[in-house]
């Protein structure tokens, strides 16, 4: 299916330079591109908000285990000191 794209001098030297670099045709790499991008991006489109912090939850281990039952003493403890001017 023919599709028009118009592209910026700079993008269009850069899919030059690839081109001739591989040793292919601009619509290969264009073929390519969009479909990793495509193929990336519905990816990350099906992904639950979990999946996007799971990397930054349950790396470390405080020690402590009663932070669910004692939430509110520990935090209260934490911002009293965060504004502790001494």
């Amino acid at each position: 299916m023919p599709i028009s794209v118009r592209l910026d001098d700079e993008t269009e030297a850069l899919l030059n330079k690839t081109a001739k670099a591989m040793d292919t045709t601009k619509s290969e790499i264009l073929k390519a591109s969009v479909h990793d991008f495509c193929k990336k991006t519905l990816r990350e489109k099906r992904k639950k908000p979990y999946d996007l912090i799971s990397d930054l939850i349950g790396n470390e281990f405080s020690g402590k285990g009663d932070l669910a039952i004692n939430s509110e003493e520990i935090l209260r403890k934490a911002f009293t000191r965060n504004n502790d001017p001494s």
